[in-house]
C-alpha cells in the first residue's frame, strides 16, 4: 500500500514529472489501476526476496568460508603491519647506529691526524737535535775542503741553530746534546781558521796568481759562513787578515807598476812654450837630437785617439816586455786605469759574495783594501798633472775615466765612483788652465812679427786640429765647460785671423787670407766631426760671407764699369730718376765696346789670380764659379737696362756661358 500511495502521489502531480523516468511514464500513459499495479509490485518484490533468501541458503558455506579467509586475511595484514612497525622501529635505530658511527669516524680521524702531525714534528725534532756519527767521524776527521765535510758542516750549522732556538723554550732535551755540539763546533772552527789563514797566507807568495786562491776560497764559501754564524769573533779576524793582506799586496802592486811604466813615457814632453799662439817650433826640432817618435803630438791628435776605441780593452803595458818602445802619457795613463778597473771589479764582487755584504757594508769593507792604493794613484795623477802641458793627453785621459766609469757601472761595480770623480776635477782642472794659456798665447800674439802670407796661417790650422780633435771625442760626452771653453778658443782665433787679415792693405787680399784660413778650419773640422756641428756651421757661415764679397771685389778690376753702370741705373730706376738714366746711356755704348773687346781676356785673368790666390784648387775652383755666376748674374740685369739699338751689339749671353764652361774644373 505504501508503493501503491507511491505511485497515486506520483500521478496526482503527473504535471510535475519529467520525461526521464520512463517506467513511470508508461505506467501513466496505459492508464493501469495503481492498485492493481502496486499489488504486482508487491508480488514481484516478495518473489524476487524468496529467490534471494534461497540463493543465499544455497551459498551459505561459501560465504562462510569467504569470511573465514577475510578473517584469516585480516589477521595476515595485522602481523604484518606489526612487522612493518617493528621494521621501521629498526631503521631507526640502524640511522642511530650510523651517525653514531660517522662520528666517532671522525673523532677516529682527527686523532690520527693528530698523532700524524705529532709524529712528523717529532720525528723532525729527533732528526734535527740529534748527533748521528757521520756527523761526529766527518767534522772530527776529514779535511774541510773534502766534500763530505762540506755537507755535514751545513748539517752542524742547522743543528747548532736549532739548539739554540730551542734553548729559549726551555727544551730539556737540548741539554742532552748541547756539549757534543758544542765540541764539534769548536773543532770545526778550529780546522776552518786555520785552513782560511792558510790560503790568505798564499796570497803573500811572490809572482802569485791571487785570483787562484780566490776562487778556492769562493768553491769552499760555506766555511766562512759558517764562521759567521756562530763565531763573530773568528769570522772577524779571518776578514781582517784578509783585507790588511790584499791592502798591502794591491799597493805594492799598482805602486810597482806604475813606477815602472811610467818609465816608458816620452822622454821630450811638452812644455809650456807649447802653446797655440807661440811660434811654430818646426825649425826647432830639425836642429835637435832626439827623434820625432820620442814626442807626442801637441794639437793634432794622430792616432791617438785610439785609447778610446780599439786600445780601450786592450791588454795593458808590460813594463819588462816594453822597454824599447815609448808611450804617450794617455797610453800609460789607460793601461794603469784599466789595470784597476779589472783589478777592482774583481775584488768589490768577491767580497760582497765570500764576504756576504751590500751596500754600505761591501763599500767600506772595500775602501778598507783599495784605499790606500786608490790614494796614491790619485796623488800621482795629482804630482803628474801639476806640471804636464799636454792638453790633448789630459782630455783623453777625461774621457778614459768617464768610459772607465761607465765600464764599472756595467759590471755593477759603484765601488770606484768617487775615484773616478776626483780624476775628473784633477783632469778638467788642469786642462781648463791649459787652454786658458793657450787662449792667452792667441790673445797676447803679435801679428807683425808674421810673414804677409795669404795661406792658411799656422794658428789657424793648430786651432782647427785641436778643436776637430775635442769635438770629435766629446760628440758621445757633452760637457759644458769644455763647451766654454772651445767657444772662447774660437772666438780668440777669429779675432786672430781678423787682426792678421788687418796687416794686408788691400781688402781683395784680405779676403784671400780670410778664405783661405776659414776654408781650412773648415775642412778639417768636417773632416773628423759632424756636419752640424757649431764650430763647423760658424765658419760655413764666416766662408759663405767672405766668398761673395772675394767674388765682387774680383770681377770690379775686369768689370767694374759695367758693374757700376747697372747699380747707378737701378739706383736711379728704383727712384724714378729718368733723367739721370737718359744721361747713362751714352756711357753704355763705351761700356758694350769695352766688354766685347776684353771679356775673353778677363776670364783667363780670373782664372789665372783665383788658382793662383787659393792652395786648395777645389776651393779656387768654386771661387771662380762664384764670380763667374755673379757676372752672368750682371750681364743679365745689364741686357734689361739698356735700350734696343745699343742691346743688340752686347756679345750673345750664350757664347759667353760656353766659354765660361772651359773653366768648369772636375775636382
Amino acid at each position: 500500500m505504501n508503493n501503491l500511495n507511491k505511485y497515486v502521489q506520483v500521478a496526482g502531480s503527473s504535471q510535475g514529472i519529467t520525461s526521464s523516468d520512463k517506467v513511470v511514464q508508461d505506467i501513466l500513459n496505459t492508464f493501469t489501476d495503481l492498485r492493481h499495479y502496486s499489488r504486482e509490485i508487491e508480488n514481484e518484490l516478495r518473489s524476487t526476496e524468496n529467490q534471494s533468501v534461497k540463493v543465499y541458503i544455497k551459498e551459505s558455506e561459501n560465504i562462510s568460508s569467504l569470511h573465514a579467509q577475510i578473517t584469516a586475511c585480516d589477521t595476515i595484514l595485522e602481523r604484518m603491519e606489526d612487522m612493518l612497525l617493528n621494521f621501521q622501529n629498526d631503521l631507526g635505530s640502524i640511522s642511530n647506529e650510523i651517525v653514531t658511527l660517522q662520528r666517532k669516524s671522525i673523532s677516529m680521524s682527527q686523532e690520527l691526524n693528530n698523532r700524524q702531525a705529532i709524529r712528523g714534528q717529532l720525528s723532525q725534532f729527533i732528526d734535527d737535535i740529534s748527533v748521528p756519527e757521520t756527523l761526529i767521524i766527518a767534522i772530527m776527521d776529514l779535511p774541510v775542503t773534502d766534500e763530505e765535510f762540506l755537507v755535514q758542516l751545513q748539517t752542524l750549522s742547522h743543528k747548532l741553530g736549532f739548539i739554540k732556538e730551542q734553548s729559549f723554550r726551555d727544551t730539556k732535551s737540548c741539554q742532552d746534546v748541547k756539549d757534543v755540539l758544542g765540541k764539534l763546533q769548536i773543532k770545526a772552527m778550529s780546522k776552518i781558521r786555520v785552513y782560511l789563514l792558510e790560503q790568505i797566507s798564499r796570497f803573500r807568495k811572490p809572482m802569485t796568481n791571487y785570483q787562484i786562491p780566490q776562487n778556492a776560497l769562493l768553491k769552499h764559501k760555506l766555511h766562512y759562513e759558517f764562521l759567521l754564524l756562530n763565531e763573530r769573533n773568528t769570522a772577524e779576524e779571518v776578514c781582517n787578515e784578509y783585507v790588511d793582506t790584499m791592502g798591502k799586496i794591491y799597493y805594492s802592486y799598482f805602486k810597482s807598476y806604475e813606477g815602472r811604466i811610467m818609465k816608458l813615457l816620452y822622454e821630450e814632453s811638452t812644455t809650456k812654450d807649447d802653446l797655440m799662439g807661440i811660434e811654430d817650433t818646426a825649425t826647432r826640432n830639425l836642429f835637435s837630437n832626439k827623434s820625432l817618435k820620442q814626442k807626442a803630438t801637441v794639437f793634432t791628435i794622430g792616432n791617438r785617439g785610439d785609447v778610446l776605441a780599439q786600445q780601450l780593452e786592450a791588454p795593458i803595458i808590460v813594463p819588462h816586455a816594453e822597454t824599447k818602445n815609448k808611450y804617450s802619457y794617455e797610453a800609460i795613463f789607460r793601461s794603469i786605469q784599466y789595470a784597476l778597473v779589472d783589478n777592482a771589479c774583481r775584488e768589490y764582487l768577491f767580497v760582497s759574495e765570500y764576504f756576504m755584504v751590500q751596500s754600505h757594508a761591501a763599500l767600506n769593507l772595500f775602501n778598507k783594501i783599495m784605499g790606500k792604493t786608490l790614494t796614491l794613484l790619485q796623488k800621482n795623477i795629482e804630482a803628474y798633472m801639476a806640471t804636464c802641458f799636454d792638453s790633448i793627453a789630459i782630455f783623453l785621459c777625461f774621457h778614459l775615466v768617464l768610459r772607465y766609469k761607465i765600464m764599472c757601472h756595467k759590471r755593477c761595480v759603484p765601488a770606484l765612483d768617487d775615484y773616478w770623480d776626483n780624476l775628473e776635477k784633477i783632469l778638467l782642472s788642469r786642462f781648463e788652465y791649459i787652454m786658458k794659456l793657450n787662449i792667452n798665447s792667441i790673445r797676447d800674439c803679435d801679428v807683425s812679427k808674421f810673414n804677409l802670407e795669404k795661406g792658411p796661417h799656422y794658428i789657424a790650422r793648430r786651432y782647427a786640429e785641436f778643436s776637430a780633435a775635442l769635438v770629435s771625442i766629446s760628440e758621445n760626452f757633452p760637457n759644458e765647460l769644455i763647451s766654454q771653453l772651445l767657444s772662447q778658443l774660437q772666438e780668440e782665433v777669429e779675432m786672430f785671423i781678423f787682426r792678421m787679415a788687418g796687416v794686408f792693405t788691400e781688402r781683395k787680399d784680405q779676403l784671400i787670407f780670410l778664405i783661405n784660413n776659414y776654408d781650412m778650419i773648415l775642412s778639417i773640422i768636417m773632416e773628423r766631426t759632424r756636419d752640424n756641428c757649431k764650430e763647423a756651421e760658424t765658419f760655413k757661415s764666416r766662408l759663405a760671407a767672405k766668398s761673395g764679397e772675394y767674388a765682387e771685389q774680383i770681377l770690379f778690376p775686369h768689370f767694374g764699369e759695367l758693374i757700376q753702370y747697372v747699380k747707378e741705373c737701378e739706383h736711379y730706376f728704383e727712384h724714378s730718376k729718368l733723367n739721370e738714366l737718359k744721361a747713362l746711356e751714352i756711357k753704355s755704348v763705351d761700356i758694350v765696346l769695352n766688354f766685347s773687346e776684353n771679356w775673353k781676356k778677363s776670364l783667363e785673368d780670373l782664372n789665372r789670380e783665383v788658382l793662383l790666390s787659393f792652395p786648395n784648387l777645389v776651393t779656387g775652383a768654386s771661387l771662380l764659379q762664384l764670380a763667374l755666376t755673379q757676372l752672368v748674374q750682371y750681364y743679365h740685369r745689364f741686357h734689361k737696362l739698356l735700350p734696343p739699338n745699343i742691346r743688340s751689339q752686347l756679345v750673345n749671353i750664350h757664347h759667353i756661358m760656353v766659354e765660361m764652361k772651359k773653366y768648369k774644373t772636375s775636382f
